[in-house]
């Protein structure tokens, strides 16, 4: 009798790759068809007064002012202008050895309103051109069919997510990609962080404060329909072609609890179930009896309809997850209903962002035990602010040191047995801040030479961090 070997390392068809979104790369928001989409309102936020606008404060006024907007800074709308320069972005994205790319197809290039029966051909041209560009390079890709790209008019028309009509529309839209692009991609991410209906509320869900009674209530039955939605189009997507991957995502967002008092343990494990929950009903296939218990100690009445829970049976392939920080929370805090706060025994990021490696092997191993299906770090990274020498040069040395320490620990996680199957850093190629629409926040091993305001030449430069990527694919994760 012998036992089974630890792996020495990384699995051999491992994906080495990197992650971006449409919606902050491509820019040309209103060329060939290209409707108006959520992202296509995000305002540089340069006054903190406009940060309430961002999480889910949004009104159907707010909406209406952005688009007449002549004045205010939408650095989304152009962005680092990638589609137009997507080959020579992706050419030198290739150089590092990248085997796989993750990008977004922006759903409302597809379908401009979101509710047509026909979709927008010059859009499906586009993601023609791309794929097969990223496919040219060697690289495998990994798109992700919702990004914070849903088309506006299902936030002004209907009521975002909150809507039913918004199941149908959507499983449409995926058909079509999926039919369209059946022979050419195999690893499918559903919806980009589907538990961020807090952080990423108005982006994410698509929902106007003003058009729901109850904002909390309206967000999980908007992401009720929203899962019913995937396993639908996962059901399809089987039916299309039963070699596809469909993959489920989370922002991890697990904390540790701050002390071993039992309060605070049991007060984060009750808060974690609820970040658990995505994935429990995504790969579980039913809803879980402590999410009904929060549902009532919270006053939230969701709406099931005929063939919802037959529907979620339909369950994905693979946990994809991001990855930047950790937290903690305690019980005192969650009867404040603020639910994790900084961990003072960890360094923090420019925009505060706890950094802690060892919490990805952590975390990799506690979703593995919980799901036991194949887990991609679909996004990981650092923002900072990048300085550009006088010679051109960025010397990124602290995102070498962030990535390094994070895949030092990716390598332990494979040691104690998670299948992990590919890691991809954020924006490896600098691009426009989801959150805060800054371009000064950059993640990328490669500088573009653009402003918060747009400003600058758009040239594209490799940072220090370029070739250390580079040395790290070559020898597959052996020289750190």
């Amino acid at each position: 009798m012998t036992s089974k070997r630890i792996p020495d390392g990384f699995p051999e068809h491992f994906l080495w790759g990197g992650a971006v979104a449409a919606n902050q790369c491509e820019g040309a928001w209103q060329e060939d068809g290209k409707g108006w989409c959520v992202a296509d309102i995000n305002l540089f936020r340069n006054d903190v007064a406009l940060d309430k606008k961002y999480n889910e404060e949004i009104t159907t006024e707010d909406i209406l002012n952005a688009m007449q907007d002549t004045q205010g800074v939408y650095p989304k709308r152009n962005a680092i202008d990638f589609y137009h320069t997507y080959k020579e972005d992706l050419k030198l994205l290739a150089e590092t050895g990248m085997n796989s790319f993750r990008t977004s197809i922006n759903w409302s290039r597809i379908y401009p309103n979101g509710d047509e029966q026909v979709p927008n051909e010059a859009g499906l041209r586009f993601y023609d051109k791309l794929i097969d560009e990223i496919i040219a390079n060697g690289m495998e890709p990994v798109i992700t069919l919702s990004h914070y790209e849903m088309p506006l008019h299902l936030t002004t028309a209907y009521s975002g997510w909150y809507s039913r009509e918004l199941v149908d529309f959507f499983v449409r839209y995926c058909e079509t990609v999926f039919t369209r692009y059946q022979h050419k991609v195999k690893y499918w991410i559903i919806v980009n962080q589907i538990n961020l209906i807090v952080h990423e509320s108005f982006n994410h869900l698509g929902i106007a404060e003003d058009k729901v009674a109850n904002l909390a209530e309206a967000k999980y039955q908007g992401v009720h329909n929203e899962m019913v939605a995937c396993a639908k189009a996962t059901a399809i997507a089987r039916r299309i072609n039963p070699e596809f991957r469909i993959g489920m995502m989370f922002a991890d967002g697990i904390s540790y609890p701050a002390t071993c008092k039992p309060e605070d343990v049991l007060a984060t494990v009750r808060r974690n179930q609820m970040e658990y929950f995505y994935g429990d009903v995504l790969l579980r296939g039913r809803y879980p009896g402590y999410a009904f218990r929060y549902f009532e100690e919270h006053n939230i009445q969701l709406q099931f309809y005929p063939g919802d829970e037959e529907a979620l049976h339909n369950t994905a392939d693979f946990l994809a997850i991001s990855y930047y920080y950790t937290r903690i929370s305690d019980a005192e805090s969650a009867l404040k209903r603020k639910t994790s706060y900084a961990n003072p025994h960890i360094q923090a990021s420019d925009w505060g962002w706890g950094i802690d490696p060892i919490g990805l092997r952590t975390k990799l191993n506690l979703y593995w035990d919980r799901y036991q299906v194949p887990i991609m770090i679909a996004e990981n990274g650092i923002g900072a602010f990048d300085k550009k020498e006088e010679n051109g040069e960025v010397q990124d040395d602290y995102r070498i040191d962030y990535m390094r320490s994070h895949l030092a620990q990716v390598k332990e996680a494979v040691r104690d047995g998670v299948d992990v199957i590919g890691y991809f850093p954020w924006g490896p190629i600098d691009i426009v801040s989801c959150s805060s629409s800054e371009m000064s926040k950059r993640y990328g091993f490669i500088y573009v030479d653009l402003d918060d305001y747009g400003q600058g030449s758009g040239a594209r430069s490799r940072k220090k961090s370029y070739g250390w990527y580079q040395r790290v694919i070559a020898s597959h994760g052996e020289e750190l």
